[in-house]
């Protein structure tokens, strides 16, 4: 049977994201809602009423442009304060975006325009913009292009200030428009569409109605996760559905958002801003966690074995406190004594006021999750799809089972299909793939069901487990079947040094792996080992670090199934990134790209 909870919230659900945002901007006016960074590294406030000023004159500069309802506006731009601008004053002008991840290549850009059918499209600086005008022959609905740091020609291309002066001369002709368009559009028309990164073929374009974010930041509120009173570090792309449901709890909640989508700043950032929360996908918390390691390792003496019994004793008490036992004087004691000495120097890090962090996007190994909460740091995990809206479940700080993602949304349904799929029913769930019916028609039952292509488990409390990607899964020629996700976040978890571990092995004898350390770590490596200076492929080639590897191999192996462990892999000479295209921008490995590129390499490990 579906497992569902109360959703009594629902009667009360506004209608649409534009009266969500001045709902907030009258609510909370004089609030923080957002700060960022300007070009002199300090920090810049914004209120809500000084947010909702801004974006009445790009949502009316866009009608002044002759944007009409439900008619699409690109935003190619990295995670800044002008691209939520953007998305609301869009949405506010019964709009809808389209968004464009600043790493997408021109081909892939011109497509998803083309195919969205945008008619004015927000560019983040001149890179963006060449896209543009290098495609602009296959862009045939695209009238207008508005810069926010780029060059304009005063025609074709225009800035953000330019946008905002077309509106104030539109709204001082049209009083009311703006509350006139919001209270006009309809729960169910469109506010989102999404272009999935995929591993294969054209991007899709996923449909998501405006009381779909509505609900989302509700369901999210309902559950008394967060308040005014938290802040949010935001540095996830804003083009991936898991930075615009944040937005969404944004404003369902009040809190105000520090933004900053520079990957690189993400730590020093936490240090300044001081967040209460922030979401992330799990390679952050996978380096983070093999930076501290690694720099306890560099300083070994009594600092290193303070810091491993600290761990020691910081696991023990949380064990105790799972199973509802009681925590003897002296290891309370202890405990008290190491958190002051260790564990507080961790969670200044991370700014010190951290009540928890949310991770999505992927997997995130339960060792590291609960390594991070000895040392006073909790990792919920939540779960979802582009074609959910992100999120359709999340553990409650309060309520959460390590190795789960926690309980389905309430308003929503969850209930396992044929091969333990899990199946998702509720208002977070698309239209559907823009002009793909078939493809829509796969992804959706006529009643409803969201088919996830995710294999699952839920227990008697609802809490679920994501086991793996029902396309990943694969059988050795011996005809057992193996997981590789569960794999590879193991060997993540006992070595510091990886960036990414990619297991295959279909209707092969055996299990390999391709393997890549991260580059920053391998740095401190190289200057404990006499290679400081060398270049990252010589680190990697060395002897010396290949026994590493084999050796974190092994102690993986001894945590697997005989028939899981990886007889052979390979160390490649530089690490994936997005920009290689064996990455998505969320982090997440494109496994199909990664096979396909080195096909040889695996090939080799079975000669």
């Amino acid at each position: 049977m579906p497992i569902n909870h109360d959703s009594s919230f629902m009667a009360n659900l506004l209608p649409n994201v534009a009266v969500q945002f001045h709902d907030r901007v009258a609510k909370s006016p004089e609030r923080e809602a957002f700060r960022y960074p300007t070009k002199s590294e300090s920090w810049e406030s914004v209120t809500w009423a000084q947010a909702g000023e801004v974006v009445e004159k790009l949502a009316g500069g866009l009608l002044a442009l002759g944007l009409q309802p439900e008619m699409r506006v690109g935003i190619a731009s990295g995670t800044r304060y002008e691209w939520i601008l953007a998305d609301l004053a869009i949405m506010c002008a019964a709009g809808a975006t389209t968004t464009v991840y600043p790493s997408t290549n021109e081909d892939d850009t011109a497509y998803i325009l083309s195919d969205s059918e945008s008619r004015v499209v927000f560019a983040e600086d001149d890179e963006q913009i060449a896209k543009l005008v290098n495609r602009k022959s296959e862009l045939p609905y695209v009238n207008k292009v508005v810069t926010f740091d780029g060059r304009s020609d005063g025609d074709w291309i225009i800035g953000l200030e330019d946008l905002a002066e077309l509106g104030e001369q539109y709204l001082a002709a049209n009083p009311g428009i703006i509350a006139e368009k919001a209270a006009g559009i309809r729960p169910d028309q469109l506010a989102t569409l999404i272009y999935t990164s995929g591993t294969t073929g054209r991007p899709k374009g996923v449909r998501l109605r405006h009381e779909s974010w509505v609900y989302e930041g509700a369901a999210i509120y309902s559950q008394n996760i967060l308040s005014e009173d938290d802040l949010q570090f935001l540095w996830l792309p804003m083009a991936h559905s898991f930075g615009k449901v944040l937005l969404s709890t944004q404003l369902a909640c009040g809190f105000p958002t520090a933004i900053d989508g520079r990957v690189d700043k993400i730590v020093e950032n936490l240090s300044i801003v001081k967040p209460t929360f922030m979401g992330a996908a799990p390679r952050i918390f996978e380096k983070a966690h093999g930076k501290i390691i690694t720099m306890q390792a560099a300083e070994g003496g009594i600092k290193e074995k303070l810091f491993l019994k600290a761990f020691e004793v910081g696991l023990k008490v949380e064990e105790l406190k799972r199973d509802g036992e009681s925590i003897p004087f002296g290891l309370n004691l202890q405990h008290g004594v190491l958190d002051k000495l260790v564990f507080s120097k961790i969670r200044a890090r991370f700014g010190g006021r951290v009540r928890f962090f949310i991770s999505g996007a992927a997997a995130l190994n339960q060792d590291i999750a609960e390594w991070f909460h000895a040392a006073g740091i909790t990792i919920l995990e939540g779960y979802g799809l582009t074609e959910s809206s992100a999120g359709s479940f999340v553990g409650h700080p309060d309520d959460f089972k390590f190795g789960t993602v926690g309980t389905v949304f309430p308003g929503s349904e969850v209930k396992l299909g044929d091969g333990d799929e899990v199946l998702i029913k509720g208002p977070g769930v698309m239209d559907g793939y823009h002009n793909l019916p078939e493809e829509t028609a796969k992804a959706l039952t006529p009643d409803g069901w969201l088919h996830t292509g995710d294999k699952g488990s839920l227990d008697e409390n609802g809490f679920l487990t994501i086991t793996g990607r029902i396309k990943e899964l694969f059988k050795t020629s011996n005809g057992k079947y193996v997981a590789p996700p569960a794999i590879e976040s193991k060997f993540k978890a006992v070595c510091p040094y990886a960036s990414q571990f990619m297991v295959f092995g279909d209707e092969r004898p055996y299990c390999v792996a391709l393997v890549t350390l991260d580059p920053d770590a391998m740095a401190v490596w190289a200057e404990e080992n006499g290679m400081a200076g060398s270049s990252y492929t010589d680190i990697v080639r060395s002897d010396k670090v290949k026994s590493m590897v084999q050796d974190y191999v092994d102690e993986m192996n001894g945590q697997l199934n005989r028939w899981e462990t990886v007889k052979k892999w390979e160390l490649l000479d530089h690490d994936l990134t997005v920009e290689s295209g064996e990455l998505t921008p969320s982090m997440k490995v494109k496994r199909n790209v990664v096979q396909k590129n080195y096909t040889d390499v695996i090939d080799k490990m079975y000669a």
